[in-house]
């Protein structure tokens, strides 16, 4: 049976005409669990994020499976010329990170969801610090977009993209060419807390099992077992956004 397929945007359409062959020349894929993704209703893909190779890598995973992804990205893309019209044509979400203007990004990932769109959330907002890549501590905005529409969750795990570029490195390496893996698991099982007041602890347990997702995946890819502490960047005085490596302005 041929898999339904949303509504794409000519903007998407022009961007995934030029990227899907360039892509298929430069990569070795490896593509798994795509019987869970939902096409027939708005729905929320949770990824691990460890290179900025990382969303054109699941993009095109999604693109082969009939989805058309609208990813919450950072606002600073969206203020490049001609990609940033070019993104929000395609129907993108620019994320105001650490503003007021954070939460224009959340009523934009809801409204796509009750739109019948794939919204695509990286629930660590960053690349990870984790020294060995493994998912970190992860926000809350995925749990309430969840929580508030009631959608599926779908974890996603990708590994390999970092061989291409290295977290914040500035150069590619695609020859030799690489081989990328991306696999989709079942709903995060969320249910359950969808009648209870949405308090911190509640958006902590949700957010906790949805990371827990993504990162049970990712040990299958890698054939490793994860550290049993998540990364937290907090604890490590290491600042949220931007390189790992820059200081914090209020570290002691």
């Amino acid at each position: 049976m041929r898999r339904a397929r949303q509504s794409r945007a000519p903007a998407y359409r022009f961007a995934a005409l030029i990227l899907r062959p360039l892509l298929m020349s430069l990569t070795k894929r490896r593509w798994s669990g795509g019987e869970h993704l939902v096409a027939d209703r708005g729905s929320v893909v949770v990824v691990n994020h460890n290179s900025y190779a990382d969303p054109l890598i699941v993009a095109h995973f999604l693109h082969d499976h009939g989805l058309t992804p609208s990813y919450l990205g950072k606002s600073e893309v969206f203020d490049v010329p001609v990609v940033g019209a070019i993104l929000r044509s395609a129907r993108q979400i620019p994320v105001y990170r650490e503003s007021g203007q954070a939460a224009d990004a959340y009523r934009a990932a809801v409204a796509g969801v009750q739109a019948g769109r794939c919204v695509v959330v990286y629930p660590e907002a960053t690349l990870t610090r984790d020294p060995d890549l493994w998912p970190m501590r992860g926000k809350t905005g995925a749990a309430r977009i969840a929580l508030q529409t009631r959608c599926p969750v779908i974890p996603i795990a990708q590994w390999g993209g970092q061989q291409i570029i290295a977290p914040y490195a500035k150069k590619t390496h695609v020859f030799p060419v690489k081989e990328v893996e991306v696999r989709a698991g079942p709903p995060v099982p969320l249910d359950d807390l969808y009648d209870q007041p949405v308090t911190h602890a509640l958006l902590r347990e949700a957010t906790d099992r949805i990371m827990a997702a993504i990162t049970g995946l990712l040990e299958d890819i890698r054939g490793e077992q994860a550290p049993a502490q998540r990364f937290d960047p907090r604890h490590h005085g290491i600042p949220m956004i931007g390189h790992p490596d820059r200081p914090r302005k209020d570290a002691k």
